[in-house]
């Protein structure tokens, strides 16, 4: 026999159960095609249910908790501290949300939380709620505007920025942000060789890769002089700044690995409140595998048009998630207010646009570039090949990843995969940016016979359908991706069946992104790749991954972590491009500086470090209680996240 208790919760689970069915039978009445899968009850579809059977059930239902409420309550002296207790009548009422609270998904966790140490899109995200730097960029206009500085005066030569910072800045533990705080980060941080970050490459002038130099003038004044012309100067000071009262003991102090104590620093099994900021958020809480939690900075400067205090929005959380898929039924099923739209679930969430009370934005073109890049490197680590030797020797052959690049049915994979809803990509610069080359790049259309022509005229045999080298090695590589990213697992088959038609087994493994990242940045420990990175309008942004020893330099990688790779060779092309970045950002003639940088593209579409596939639209629904979205490709919605708002549903 069931206890009161028991009782009740046994039919109020019933009835919520028969309020969902009942919700659904109306929805799919109303021509939701969608309810079966959203629902998951297989019973749904059975005919004997009906709305007049189950609406008088409910009542029934109503009526024995109803009645197993009075009898409980009869026969119970002190109820106060019981379960039964919550179920009173007077504690019936929904309570609705206090706290105003945005949910948006990530994919993946973040590898890390400190700031100079990221090297993935994961933890740059959550990152950038959290740091702000001296300036910032308007993804919509372009313009440069100003951050944590009031204002700053660039000198006639180009070679001087003062700038002048905002008065009674704070950090989130209510410190103050000073001057001293700017000059840390770069001088004690940024510019220490002792600290790897990849930021130090975009700061690097001229061949010799020369720093600029940072120094205090007053209270609230500081100045930055590089040693010769830098095009992109202004804008990279837009690095986050660092709390120096927190960090400065770890450049000075090593742990028991006898590295710098800041390199093991606000990991992400730091507790957040220990991790302080400048942005518009910090950390409430994570909790790995589940979720990330942002409350809002109390002490942010940006204030609103009438001086009230932003951001506006109390909390933001980030569900972790391992899949799109999972993204877009957390959306669908209202958990989220934000999703990242695919070609894939374009139109489904087109076509419930109105119903589900949600904009679809459209910015078009993404910035991001997405390609197959083979691991070029002949070094060794650990005293071993880094790349089997004998694939070594394919990789490095131009006709090998020319064979590849035509061998890729790009056409069908953007009607395929991507609907039609994007564009075949062929440079590492994205069309928003004004240094991109509109005309004149080697293109690889989709074609079998010119693949299979280079092959054999490189020395390659063909066995049956099967392509062997000179010296009867069958050729077989690894392709990996991150696991979950529907669009690049669906690439990385469509690559697998191109290549078998031109005798190229692969073997294709999609993996979590924190394991990927690790054997590109790492162990090396791969053979080709399906990757993405955000490229941006200003091209030196991207230095990183161009330069022969830049920090994300993946194709032909050198650890930060580890000792220059023994036998590891830049090959002629891939120097020319690195010079080429250095010669760009060092040109002040916009004229001539584009020209740099479409040369740079054309060696790399010859030489196909990249081979450049396809790039989708960027498309983001949003819930429109979420106000004052100003959405663009460059940006996202989060952009001005200090100043969205959040109505009531």
């Amino acid at each position: 026999m069931l206890d009161s208790d028991a009782t009740v919760n046994f039919f109020s689970i019933l009835i919520v159960y028969i309020d969902r069915t009942i919700h659904y039978i109306n929805a799919a009445s109303a021509g939701d095609k969608t309810m079966d899968w959203q629902m998951g009850w297989q019973m749904l579809n059975n005919q004997w249910i009906s709305l007049r059977l189950l609406r008088p059930l409910r009542l029934l239902l109503l009526g024995l908790i109803t009645l197993s409420l009075a009898l409980a309550l009869s026969s119970c002296q002190n109820l106060d501290n019981t379960p039964l207790n919550r179920l009173r009548l007077d504690n019936f009422r929904i309570e609705s949300e206090s706290t105003p609270r945005l949910i948006s998904v990530v994919l993946g966790e973040p590898k890390t939380f400190n700031y100079l140490l990221t090297q993935e899109s994961t933890s740059s995200q959550v990152l950038a709620l959290m740091y702000e730097g001296l300036i910032t960029v308007d993804p919509n206009t372009n313009e440069v505007k100003p951050a944590l500085a009031e204002s700053w005066v660039v000198s006639p030569d180009g070679q001087t920025i003062t700038y002048t910072l905002k008065d009674d800045l704070k950090w989130s533990d209510g410190e103050p942000l000073t001057v001293d705080d700017v000059v840390f980060t770069f001088n004690d941080l940024i510019l220490n060789e002792a600290i790897p970050t990849d930021t130090r490459d975009i700061l690097r002038i001229g061949e010799e890769g020369k720093l600029p130099t940072v120094r205090k003038l007053d209270e609230r004044r500081l100045e930055f002089t590089i040693p010769e012309p830098f095009a992109p100067f202004l804008r990279v000071t837009g690095i986050g700044i660092l709390p120096k009262h927190v960090l400065e003991d770890t450049i000075k102090t090593k742990g028991s690995d006898g590295q710098l104590l800041f390199l093991s620093t606000w990991g992400t099994n730091t507790d957040p409140s220990t991790i302080v900021g400048n942005g518009p958020y910090v950390i409430k809480q994570f909790i790995p595998g589940e979720r990330i939690t942002f409350q809002r900075n109390p002490h942010y400067w940006s204030k609103g048009p009438k001086g009230e205090p932003q951001p506006y929005i109390e909390e933001v959380v980030w569900p972790v998630i391992n899949s799109q898929d999972a993204e877009f039924v957390s959306f669908r099923s209202g958990d989220t207010d934000l999703m990242s739209v695919t070609p894939d679930n374009f139109s489904l969430i087109k076509q419930d646009e109105a119903q589900g009370n949600y904009t679809v934005y459209n910015g078009g073109p993404t910035t991001s570039r997405l390609f197959v890049s083979f691991n070029l490197s002949k070094g060794s680590l650990n005293g071993k090949p880094v790349v089997n030797p004998v694939k070594a020797a394919w990789f490095s052959s131009l006709a090998f990843r020319q064979a590849v690049a035509y061998a890729i049915d790009r056409d069908t994979m953007l009607n395929n995969i991507f609907k039609g809803l994007g564009e075949l990509q062929n440079s590492q610069i994205p069309p928003q940016s004004p240094y991109f080359a509109e005309s004149g790049l080697p293109v690889y259309d989709y074609d079998l016979a010119k693949a299979k022509a280079l092959l054999t005229s490189s020395g390659f045999v063909y066995k049956g359908n099967q392509l062997f080298d000179a010296d009867g090695n069958q050729v077989r590589f690894r392709l990996q991706t991150n696991v979950g990213n529907k669009i690049r697992e669906s690439a990385g088959v469509q690559i697998a069946q191109n290549l078998a038609q031109i005798g190229i087994t692969v073997d294709f493994q999609p993996m979590d992104f924190n394991k990927l990242i690790e054997n590109m940045d790492t162990t090396l420990n791969w053979d080709a790749v399906v990757m993405g990175f955000t490229a941006g309008i200003e091209p030196n942004s991207a230095a990183n991954l161009w330069l022969a020893n830049g920090g994300l330099h993946l194709f032909n990688q050198q650890p930060a972590t580890q000792p220059p790779l023994p036998g590891r060779e830049i090959a002629d092309w891939e120097q020319a491009i690195s010079d080429l970045y250095v010669k760009a950002a060092q040109e002040l003639d916009e004229t001539k500086r584009k020209a740099l940088y479409v040369e740079t593209q054309r060696l790399v579409q010859e030489n196909l470090p990249f081979i450049h596939l396809v790039g989708q639209y960027s498309m983001t629904a949003v819930r429109n209680r979420v106000e004052n979205v100003q959405y663009s490709a460059l940006g996202g919605v989060l952009w001005n996240i200090n100043e969205l708002k959040l109505t009531e549903d």
